[in-house]
């Protein structure tokens, strides 16, 4: 493990003036002996929109152009099969449930689409489970239009359904037009995006991520084939989906093991499908071979205390390690910020979310880590509130007087 030093700078006072740095701890990474890596602007790649991420800190390892909004072509099955995860994990549906391959979906979606398709005939009813086998390892278009009009009816619910849910699992720039990718004016993603999202379904959903390693698939007797190239390399690869539209090029949403540690790669953006897989491969030998973790906090240790109106402080702690890949063989600078909200509001309970810890290596800002409150605090005396009050006040003044010079 590489060996880290820390250095605290002065507490900066929590004003009422939005998002505030409560504590800024300088750390120092140096790693073993090895080979220095490429630094993330020497990196070079054709992807036009990607980044690269260690799945369990969710360390961003790589970025370029990751917050950009895309049209994500069948990458957006992700989430189409995350709606359906969700309701079979609430109880709303279950696998062996049939839905009805309507002619719509036959027809814009099948095998008269001439698009990806797992080739159900019209009007026949198919399980739910062979549905989601068809959008993962197939990227059926019939299939995905047969799930969403199943549980909204039509696609334009469905959408609807899709851009909803994004928002519940934290993903705020997502918008959905459809449940195929197919080009529409509001089916778009960033890769931030989607990486987060493919995490989202490794974690959450186990035993459904097992599908996306499955080489093949077969329906109505006919063998289809998965369409991700990753799985074919020998490079611990066991998910997770491919896109193509003129409009987006090739992309794709990947995700290896390799020592026990997973990666996620999500790059865009392609000219053909061996540039795609070319380039995320690179891209996972370059973040396995160049990077490995330190632990900049351990579990249950106080990273900052954050200021309590009408009481003293309450210390803030992550509730888990706090792990940062880091580049091998390399000396980074790394800098760790506790933002809040403040100053908080007593009554405060033990394990109340506060803020964010924000990690930036080098300019990169890499990983962001919820905070909560480590102990309960209860509200302070009369005269310290008052004390607070007045300078509140005070501060309120200071802030309207700065304003309007």
């Amino acid at each position: 493990m590489p060996a880290m030093t820390a250095h605290r700078t002065r507490r900066i006072p929590a004003l009422r003036l939005g998002l505030v740095a409560w504590l800024t701890v300088s750390l120092t990474a140096t790693a073993w002996a090895g080979p220095n890596p490429r630094r993330e602007g020497e990196f070079n790649t054709a992807a036009t929109s990607v980044i690269l991420i260690e799945a369990q800190s969710g360390t961003v390892l790589f970025e370029r152009n990751a917050d950009e909004l895309i049209p994500p072509a069948s990458l957006s099955k992700l989430m189409t099969a995350e709606v359906v995860f969700n309701a079979i994990a609430q109880g709303r549906l279950k696998l062996d449930d049939e839905f009805m391959i309507s002619p719509n979906a036959w027809r814009t979606g099948g095998a008269p689409s001439r698009t990806s398709s797992m080739f159900a005939p019209i009007n026949s009813r198919v399980t739910v489970e062979n549905l989601l086998r068809g959008v993962i390892i197939q990227s059926a278009n019939d299939a995905s239009i047969a799930l969403a009009e199943g549980l909204a009816r039509n696609q334009d619910k469905f959408a609807a359904m899709m851009t909803a849910r994004a928002r519940e699992i934290g993903l705020t720039k997502s918008t959905f037009g459809n449940a195929t990718g197919m080009a529409h004016p509001r089916q778009l993603m960033t890769t931030r995006e989607l990486a987060r999202l493919a995490r989202h379904i490794i974690r959450t959903y186990p035993d459904f991520y097992k599908i996306y390693s499955e080489r093949e698939f077969t329906f109505n007797k006919i063998r289809q084939f998965n369409r991700n190239p990753l799985l074919a390399l020998n490079i611990g690869a066991d998910g997770l989906k491919t896109g193509f539209t003129s409009e987006a090029g090739y992309g794709l949403v990947g995700s290896a093991v390799q020592n026990d540690q997973r990666l996620i790669v999500v790059v865009s953006g392609l000219k053909s499908e061996k540039e795609r897989s070319d380039e995320a491969r690179k891209l996972l030998d370059w973040g396995f071979n160049s990077f490995q973790t330190s632990t900049l906090f351990t579990d249950g240790q106080v990273i900052a205390y954050a200021k309590v109106y009408g009481s003293s402080q309450v210390p803030l702690v992550a509730g888990q390690e706090v792990k940062l890949m880091v580049p091998r063989g390399a000396r980074d600078r790394i800098l760790a910020r506790a933002v809040y909200m403040g100053p908080v509001r007593a009554p405060v309970e033990k394990g109340q979310k506060i803020g964010v810890l924000k990690i930036w290596r080098g300019d990169l800002l890499v990983l962001e880590v919820p905070l909560q409150a480590a102990d309960s605090v209860a509200p302070g005396g009369f005269s310290r509130r008052a004390l607070d009050a007045a300078s509140e006040l005070f501060l309120g003044l200071f802030r309207a007087g700065t304003q309007r010079l």
